[in-house]
């Protein structure tokens, strides 16, 4: 049997993607579409805004019943949470890749991974994914030595900043080295700032035209720096990653496991 899949935001650029890759996989089946409910795309097939033939799933903004086993969300923040409450009561696993949460919306998800499986990260392409692990690698050998520097920039609709994947490059870059990024974080510059610390660690983000997303990490050093960088050109990295995710979630209810996952355990060591 296939693995049934919803696609909340379907309408959007990543939503539109998302269908493409489900379309295009054996074991996985398309079951619902879902849009706010103002969308100009209600009623739509998702299939034809996608713009992959017909696919006889129209972009809806609620469900009352539905097979699908794997809902899948690249929407909002406010979009996210309004349907965690049903993804409980039906038993659903989730893939979140939306970001810009805040300290409430991350406890109701994780109070809904107390109940079922939920893959979240803030960037699901498995490119970032091995900067994660190279960002690490070098805090850990680099350590105090250096002045540590992330920059993003993303198209110009973003409307978080700085972006999720910068979020968590800070984060493992603190966690690496035992510092507390609420305390250390520095967004940007203005004006007389006074000289660096080495403790802190710099965010800078850019938007502009249509960039899918640029990342890159500076480690700064006497003489010398390193700089660690990703660049998506395309939606699709992300959507592979997206689909390995909903594979893993699918595995684990039919393991009837529960938790909140990231990234690094679906790809595994």
């Amino acid at each position: 049997m296939p693995i049934g899949v919803a696609v909340n935001g379907a309408g959007g650029r990543m939503g539109r993607m998302l269908v493409q890759a489900i379309a295009a996989e054996g074991d996985l089946m398309l079951e619902v579409a879902l849009e706010r409910s103002d969308s100009e795309f209600l009623g739509q097939d998702a299939g034809l805004l996608a713009g992959i033939g017909q696919v006889n799933v129209p972009l809806v903004s609620q469900v009352d019943k539905t097979t699908a086993d794997v809902i899948v969300d690249f929407s909002v923040p406010a979009a996210t949470l309004s349907i965690l409450e049903k993804t409980v009561a039906e038993g659903f696993g989730m893939v979140i890749g939306t970001t810009g949460f805040d300290g409430a919306g991350m406890r109701d998800i994780e109070a809904a991974a107390e109940s079922v499986p939920i893959v979240m990260a803030p960037n699901m392409s498995v490119g970032v994914n091995v900067a994660f692990r190279l960002i690490e690698t070098a805090a850990a050998i680099l350590g105090d030595s250096v002045d540590i520097e992330i920059y993003e920039m993303h198209h110009r609709q973003k409307i978080d900043a700085p972006s999720g994947t910068a979020v968590r490059m800070g984060e493992i870059v603190a966690r690496t080295l035992g510092r507390d990024l609420e305390e250390e974080a520095s967004y940007g510059r203005v004006g007389d700032t006074g000289e660096r610390t080495r403790q802190a660690i710099g965010f800078h983000s850019a938007r502009g035209g249509d960039v899918v997303g640029d990342h890159t990490v500076t480690f700064a050093g006497e003489g010398e720096r390193i700089e660690i960088t990703h660049r998506a050109q395309s939606r699709s990295n992300f959507a592979a990653g997206a689909i390995r995710a909903v594979r893993f979630v699918a595995n684990k209810l039919a393991m009837k496991e529960k938790g909140l996952f990231g990234m690094e355990n679906v790809l595994g060591p």
